[in-house]
């Protein structure tokens, strides 16, 4: 059996084709435990740690710490046994020109991981009992084949596998022949030379009546910049008085040394692709709503009072989402998917709270919500946050939701327009809390007040049925204690 065997990344599932590499958790030489982790690959939907098939000792790594690869591409080879003595110099890939034709005998000492479907059962990405594919923790198997991307530059699919392998030190060239360097002048060129100087450096320096011949260029290959222009025309005059012109403000310059380029990929990129579906599939309608929350806040602070109380977080998001499980009891349809000639209306709601992070928005999901009680919501809510902000959220826990709340308060904002996620009817944006004159009892007085904006589907959600839903929102925001008497 061979003992050098290489490691393809594995289909991490929901139909994800590549994943880019974070960090490496081993180096070469290290040896390794099966199931280790040994990778920390970003994917579309989170960050995951890949473990490792078998226990041995690192014999390379093929793509550095930020390298996007696609699924099925070797990014670590394993020794399973290092203890057996030196390893033939073609299994080390050497380059193939310093190397004799290889036998049959010495092929055998490299073992790639079988493909797609062929994986030794058990492992990730292989066929586990029942036939199904065993792979990580909180994915599911793939169920199309993964679209492999055109390369930059053209280059073909056996080029790309094979410069996959460990870029080996190419021999020194031998020495050129040396050529006697041209005269130079004081300023750094050849003699006679032409000057070196994009249009726009020609221009200011004629505005600044500056000699270009006269500047020394700090650009590549001896070029005059903006910046030395300007330097020699801020230099001290020479003994001899000159007649300067006035100083002539430069241009503002728009190109490409004032703009950044973001490559779009991960988490960005998949929510580009999701919302840009939603918003031209689904027929958005949003309606707001203004509540007085005073009541409510002051429900929160007896709460945090009480002593099984203390060392929960409580916040205006957790009655916030206990509103909405109980108006999606009062109000089913809220709940559900549109499936084309069916609208699939579901018993359980998989609440979703949108969470920024550093990697992006991403919009994790509390399963099964409407079973939680009031401290189960606030303590999975609490675990549901820390996670995403640690970046350790799983795919699992990002897919399946059915309904989502937006917290734009955070940021100071009153509330806006949410785009649905796909799959979703509904998504509540709840806005900062703030102290406003509000008409109570009737006198104006300082009230804390908050504004809540409901996009729906239209397809599924009319006008009533969305109106009813915020309404029930608003009232229970509005009257916590008297909410919970009159529908539960």
């Amino acid at each position: 059996m061979s003992r050098i065997k290489t490691f393809n990344l594995p289909d991490l599932g929901e139909g994800l084709t590549e994943g880019e590499i974070l960090a490496w958790l081993v180096k070469v030489g290290d040896d390794i435990e099966l199931n280790q982790p040994i990778v920390e690959v970003e994917t579309a939907k989170a960050a995951v740690e890949i473990p490792a098939k078998w226990a041995g000792r690192v014999q390379a790594i093929f793509h550095p710490e930020g390298t996007t690869v696609e699924v099925g591409s070797p990014i670590i080879s394993i020794d399973t046994d290092p203890n057996a003595g030196p390893i033939e110099q073609s299994t080390t890939g050497a380059p193939a020109a310093d190397l004799p034709t290889p036998s049959a005998a010495s092929l055998a000492a490299v073992e790639v991981a079988p493909e797609e479907g062929m994986v030794e059962p058990g492992l990730i990405g292989g066929v586990a009992p029942g036939g199904r594919t065993a792979v990580l923790v909180g994915y599911g198997p793939r169920n199309a084949p993964a679209k492999r991307r055109a390369r930059k530059g053209g280059v073909p699919a056996q080029a790309a596998t094979a410069q996959a392998a460990p870029v080996q030190a190419a021999p020194a060239p031998a020495p050129a022949p040396v050529v006697p360097a041209p005269a130079l002048n004081g300023n750094g060129r050849p003699a006679g030379g032409p000057v070196l100087a994009k249009p726009p450096v020609r221009k200011l320096a004629k505005d600044l009546g500056v000699d270009l011949a006269t500047v020394t260029g700090s650009g590549p290959l001896g070029s005059i910049t903006r910046e030395d222009v300007q330097r020699a025309a801020s230099a001290p005059a020479a003994a001899e008085p000159l007649t300067v012109a006035a100083p002539v403000t430069a241009a503002a310059s728009f190109g490409a040394d004032r703009e950044q380029r973001i490559p779009v990929k991960g988490v960005r990129k998949l929510t580009a692709e999701n919302m840009s579906r939603s918003a031209f599939t689904a027929p958005h309608v949003t309606e707001f709503l203004t509540v007085d929350m005073t009541r409510a806040m002051k429900a929160l602070d007896r709460l945090r009072e009480r002593r099984e109380w203390r060392d929960v977080r409580v916040s205006p998001l957790l009655l916030v989402a206990k509103a909405v499980l109980l108006a999606v009891k009062r109000h089913p349809m809220v709940n559900s998917t549109w499936a084309g000639d069916e609208i699939v209306v579901k018993d359980y709601v998989n609440l979703g709270i949108a969470a920024a992070t550093e990697r992006g928005l991403i919009v994790p999901n509390i399963k099964d919500a409407g079973r939680l009680s009031l401290r189960g919501l606030a303590d999975a809510m609490t675990d549901l946050v820390q996670t995403a902000k640690a970046g350790k959220t799983s795919p699992a826990d990002m897919s399946g939701g059915t309904l989502t709340i937006t917290n734009v308060g955070v940021f100071g904002v009153d509330t806006g327009t949410p785009i649905l996620p796909p799959g979703e009817s509904a998504i509540l944006a709840f806005g900062a809390v703030r102290e406003l004159p509000w008409v109570h009892k009737g006198k104006v007085k300082p009230r804390l007040v908050t504004t809540l904006g409901l996009s729906f589907d239209h397809r599924i959600i009319d006008g009533e049925l969305g109106s009813k839903f915020l309404r029930d929102i608003g009232d229970f925001l509005a009257d916590p204690e008297a909410a919970l008497l009159a529908w539960t």
